[in-house]
């Protein structure tokens, strides 16, 4: 496990020497072999190792050794290899080949031609479970017999001999390298040094090295807790989603095989994301398969034979930890965020990767932007960086609206200001007061929307999330509820978990499909909705972001559900003079009007849907005919709208418009 460093350009030219060296006495070993068979000389061809001379620079070069060591190569096999390399590193290589085979089309080495010129050949280096062959250092090509084939270097082998780092492009579409971690929080680092200890002390016992098993709800931590481990140990860190091991045994037996060879020349360890799979059977498979550095993150219950598992908790950092990690990433402009870096805080619960990411970028491009517009951009920043987990489970709702464009009585307009309040200093009074030390139950800020359609409900939420500067994420009903039991319960707990990463504020519009009363148990269908429900009224309550629901049918929904929602807003049907509120503030000030009558507008019994509607086709009427909107647009829409109602327009509503 000691991993030695090749980063310097010198150390790399000094080995690149070496080997070139090495290969040019392999080649006048084969032309003395060629010399002797003609009857040139009459000494052997080759009376030792071209490694193992007597000339003092003769040296072996560092990485060619290093292979040796990690592979427990012989000499003969060690040479073997560098017969293959001098294939591609010498041109005068291969028609030397050719001579020794006497057949101009066979200019490669064969096992044959190394039996013949290399001193302490043995059989079992061409077995197939020998080092060369188990561990893909070399590849055969076809021919006749195994002992005349073509061999050949592999390719990421010969960029190792090489001093160049390259991941085999076989396994790029399977692990991804991990960006190493700066820092960790003060309640990570005991994780650590235990990891470090324990696979310190099986240094020697390779196979006896424990797999870290790593729990808990902080996954980036996860991930950055095994980076930094690693990094502590001098080794890479890779990645592997459980959900790209294949099925397939043979296929997990191949894959398994290359990691290893990839982890020997790489000096890495390997993270099986297990997260959002369930596919415990097949990663342990996997892992009883792979010897060396193995962290699994993700919960479940893994059972391996023969290999101890050592599980720890990784949570998500603290406020405290969060905020340090942020001073830390962000550098000298930390200081310069005041009060901007508790509100992250408070609203963008990160882990560690995405604290240390978001900070850097931050940190190499905004050093002469002034405070408030740096709190402005992190904010940004970290409501970009939380979306990708929801975006693929919900729609993004666009909130340009403000408080100036709803009409509502001003009891429901100061409940939706309270709303704002809560999401703001929630993180004050749970934390810093200490509401949230009695207990998670009743944290969630959950807010229904009652009333009829066109009413201003999904308004509201607009406005809500454009003053707090958060995402507003539209919830498909269609992905979430599922026919089969047990999915809605998983789909919403995708949803959910995703929200959190960045606070989003989750709408539910008519949310009495999804929020129904629960029904008395007839089957195992009900008693399963049931539970899905029961699983919904727990994950609101214990929710740290903001959950609208909208319903046109209030009572609908469970009372047990009502009794747990913080803010229930009622949407009324517009009278007259919030009518004529709506019909004021409608028109953009820059779009051109002439001769309407507010009070007459104002007798359309409609709601402000209907009402902007009606506005916005009479602009495009108005438009066509290069006039300002009149009247007459409006009645000609206004009978339009009402025909989609399936209503006809009275003439106390329209009488004496024109």
């Amino acid at each position: 496990m000691n991993a030695r460093s090749y980063d310097t350009n010198d150390w790399q030219e000094a080995n690149r020497d070496a080997l070139l060296a090495a290969v040019a006495r392999l080649r006048s070993a084969l032309e003395l072999y060629l010399e002797r068979r003609a009857g040139v000389v009459v000494q052997p061809a080759l009376a030792e190792s071209p490694l193992e001379t007597n000339d003092s620079e003769a040296l072996e070069p560092a990485l060619l050794a290093d292979l040796r060591e990690k592979f427990s190569l012989s000499n003969f096999e060690r040479d073997v290899l560098l017969m293959c390399v001098a294939l591609e590193l010498d041109a005068a290589f291969a028609p030397l080949c050719a001579a020794a085979h006497d057949e101009a089309r066979r200019a490669f080495p064969t096992f044959a031609l190394a039996f013949e010129i290399l001193e302490g050949a043995h059989w079992s280096a061409v077995a197939p479970g020998g080092a060369l062959r188990r561990w893909r250092l070399i590849e055969i090509g076809a021919g006749e017999t195994l002992m005349t084939s073509q061999l050949r270097v592999d390719e990421r082998v010969l960029h190792f001999l090489l001093g160049v780092y390259s991941l085999d492009e076989r396994l790029q579409s399977f692990v991804e390298p991990v960006a190493p971690i700066r820092a960790l929080p003060i309640s990570y680092r005991a994780h650590a040094e235990q990891i470090v200890t324990l696979w310190t002390g099986h240094a020697e016992q390779q196979e006896l090295w424990p797999v870290i098993q790593l729990t808990g709800d902080g996954r980036g931590g996860q991930l950055a807790l095994a980076a930094v481990s690693c990094g502590q140990l001098g080794l890479r860190l890779h990645a592997l989603r459980a959900s790209d091991i294949p099925a397939n045994g043979n296929e997990r037996e191949a894959l398994a095989r290359l990691w290893e060879r990839e982890a020997l020349l790489s000096n890495s360890g390997l993270l099986i994301d297990l997260n959002g799979t369930e596919q415990l059977e097949a990663v342990s498979a996997f892992a009883e398969r792979l010897r060396g550095l193995l962290f699994i993150a993700g919960d479940g219950l893994l059972r391996l034979n023969g290999r101890a598992v050592v599980r720890l908790v990784v949570n998500r950092p603290e406020a405290a930890e969060q905020r340090a990690l942020w001073e830390n990433s962000l550098g000298p402009l930390a200081a310069k965020l005041n009060g901007h870096l508790d509100k992250i805080v408070a609203q963008f619960p990160f882990d560690v990767p995405a604290i240390e990411n978001t900070g850097r970028a931050l940190r190499e491009s905004a050093q002469l932007i002034d405070a408030e517009t740096l709190g402005a951009l992190l904010w940004d920043n970290c409501r970009a960086l939380a979306r990708p987990r929801l975006e693929g489970q919900a729609e993004r709702v666009e909130t340009l609206a403000t408080w100036d464009d709803i009409v509502l009585p001003e009891a429901q307009l100061q409940t939706l200001r309270e709303i704002s309040i809560h999401v703001r200093q929630r993180t004050r009074v749970y934390d810093t007061w200490g509401f949230a030390a009695r207990g998670l139950r009743g944290l969630g800020i959950t807010a229904l929307f009652a009333g009829a359609s066109g009413t201003g409900k999904t308004l509201a939420a607009e406005i809500i999330a454009s003053e707090l500067k958060l995402d507003l994420y539209r919830i498909d009903l269609s992905r979430v509820v599922s026919k089969y039991i047990g999915e809605t319960e998983k789909n919403l707990r995708g949803v959910f978990d995703a929200a959190e990463e960045g606070g989003a504020i989750l709408l539910f519009d008519e949310a009495d499909a999804l929020f129904g009363k629960r029904s008395e148990v007839k089957d195992a269908h009900d008693r399963f909705a049931n539970i899905e429900v029961s699983y919904l009224l727990q994950r609101m309550e214990s929710y740290r972001g903001l959950a609208i629901l909208t319903t046109n049918l209030r009572g609908s929904l469970d009372q047990a559900f009502l009794r747990r929602i913080r803010f229930i807003v009622s949407f009324p049907f517009p009278d007259a003079s919030l009518r004529a509120r709506i019909w004021q503030r409608i028109f953009p000030h820059a779009t051109p009007t002439e001769g309407l009558d507010i009070g007459k507008l104002a007798r359309l019994n409609l709601t402000g849907g209907n009402i902007r509607n009606i506005a916005l086709n009479a602009a495009f009427l108005a438009a066509e005919s290069s006039e300002p909107v009149r009247m007459r647009h409006l009645l000609h829409t206004a009978r339009g709208e009402y025909g989609k109602m399936e209503r006809q327009l009275s003439e106390t509503e329209i009488g004496g418009w024109l």
